[in-house]
């Protein structure tokens, strides 16, 4: 990661881990940092750091000479801004990491060892439950706060609020996924993205889509209107005995050839995290003249995407699991090919020209660059926006690769002492890093008195059918496995773990 010599940075660094008035980080050489706007007093150094990681972002298209459709260009639109530190404030944008038009996050956003402290999680909860959904971090949660008070003074919102922030997370997502922001949408969920392009793959009669059974909804139910609409088929492909799933579409897509026109899958099973390997998958599809789309709703954030070795023709998520972001938030990144089709949603911000709102009198019949013709209507989200990049930030400066290697040493404390009470556990080589599920095998036990019986001793975990799906993130510790273990001990009427 880059480093920055930037003085306002180190002290932005400094403060990320406690809670300090906005007003004491010191800008060296100017004095105390100033709140020219109303809003909360006290804000954490991790949300300083957006505001002016979003601000070196503008900053960077400017001395570029280019933005989104120039909207930064025009001196109207360039005052104020929840994304602009105040005026006191230098920034570099140089100093900002990433690739895409949002630069990334700040150095030291904050300590892996002490990533607990960044959540309002009591002691004694333990939550082992992203994968339902993920707690949003304190400063995201101040961001929301910052927001909500932005709205209640809206003469403080201007041009560039409409605009600015998506560029940023579109950068963000971009750099999570390693591929290029200019394919990225602006969703509120996984089946916008998935709808989306449904909506733009040529599909024929008779033609399958191959997807994994018991696929969740979101990556099924786009599929499945969009095969009744021209008489094609959804094929639901079981895992083989061995429990692979990858082998097993990969045979599916053998026998229907070039008849497949779609392969759909996640990087792991929702309902018990077994992996599935994309590249293998993507090979396959492309070896029959068939797309590839991915559902990263339960992976993106916690473990590492390789989207260059995946080759995806479309990518969706949504940031409330992983991403510890906000519900109805998403994305979705479309390959260059697909990139020119009709959206589903017909608003006036993803025009081209949307940016001069003197002009949306006459709106323009083309689309701004990219995948932006694709983005939902009132992109801007300006309560959503702020919470949501908070956390990108936060989950960025982790690194998923990080963040994959503590968990999986988490779910394998849980998986060998899970299979020690008699839970039955997949062997290493077929479950992921961060979620994995324990069937209840000769537990002698059922899947409501257990969920109970575990929400009793605050361990927060989901039950789906006859197994218990864990999932840990990098707020998770050793303290978290202890409760789950022993409490799955006194649910099963076992001496648990020694």
């Amino acid at each position: 990661m880059a480093k920055s010599g930037c003085p306002v940075r180190a002290s932005i660094t400094e403060a990320m881990l406690s809670w300090r008035p906005l007003e004491q980080l010191v800008d060296v050489g100017r004095g105390p940092i100033q709140l020219d706007e109303p809003g909360p007093s006290r804000v954490p150094g991790l949300l300083v750091a957006v505001l002016v990681g979003v601000q070196a972002d503008h900053a960077g298209l400017e001395a570029q000479g280019t933005s989104t459709d120039d909207h930064a260009t025009r001196p109207e639109a360039r005052r104020g801004g929840w994304w602009r530190a105040p005026a006191s404030v230098p920034f570099e944008p140089t100093a900002v990491a990433g690739a895409g038009a949002a630069g990334g996050m700040m150095p030291g956003v904050t300590p892996a060892e002490d990533a607990r402290s960044l959540f309002s999680l009591p002691r004694r909860v333990a939550y082992l439950n992203t994968a339902y959904m993920g707690p949003l971090p304190r400063a995201s949660v101040e961001a929301g706060w910052m927001a909500l008070d932005r709205k209640a003074h809206p003469w403080t919102v201007v041009a560039d609020d409409f605009f600015v922030p998506g560029e940023t997370y579109r950068g963000l997502i971009a750099d999570l996924l390693g591929l290029d922001a200019e394919g990225v949408a602006i969703t509120p969920a996984v089946s916008f993205g998935l709808s989306t392009f449904a909506g733009v793959l040529p599909l024929a009669p008779d033609d399958v889509i191959v997807v994994p059974a018991e696929e969740f909804p979101s990556n099924l139910n786009p599929w499945s209107a969009a095969a009744v609409r021209v008489g094609a088929s959804v094929v639901r492909v079981p895992a083989g005995a061995d429990g692979d799933i990858t082998a097993a579409m990969e045979a599916e897509v053998a026998v229907h050839g070039e008849r497949v026109a779609l392969v759909a899958a996640p990087p792991c099973h929702w309902i018990d995290g077994s992996p599935i390997d994309l590249p293998r998958l993507g090979a396959a599809a492309r070896s029959v003249g068939a797309a590839l789309a991915v559902d990263v709703c339960q992976t993106l954030g916690a473990v590492p995407f390789d989207g260059p070795a995946v080759a995806p023709d479309v990518v969706a998520g949504a940031t409330y699991k992983w991403l510890l972001g906000p519900y109805s938030l998403g994305f979705a990144w479309f390959a260059p090919r697909w990139r020119d089709g009709p959206p589903l949603d017909h608003g006036w911000s993803n025009r081209a020209g949307a940016d001069d709102f003197s002009g949306l009198t006459a709106p323009s019949s083309g689309y701004r660059p990219g995948a932006r013709r694709y983005d939902v209507g009132e992109p801007a989200q300006h309560l959503q926006m702020p919470v949501a990049l908070a956390s990108l930030h936060l989950v960025t400066a982790w690194d998923p690769a990080a963040t994959a290697a503590h968990a999986r040493r988490l779910t394998d404390r849980i998986a060998d002492g899970a299979a020690a009470l008699g839970f039955e556990v997949a062997p290493a080589a077929q479950r992921s890093d961060h979620l994995i599920g324990l069937r209840l095998g000769t537990t002698a036990t059922e899947p409501a008195p257990l969920a109970a019986a575990l929400a009793d001793a605050h361990v927060h975990v989901s039950v789906r059918g006859r197994s218990v799906r864990v999932s840990a993130h990098r707020f998770n510790d050793d303290e978290d496995v202890d409760r789950l273990l022993d409490a799955l001990a006194a649910a099963v009427g076992s001496p648990g773990p020694p």
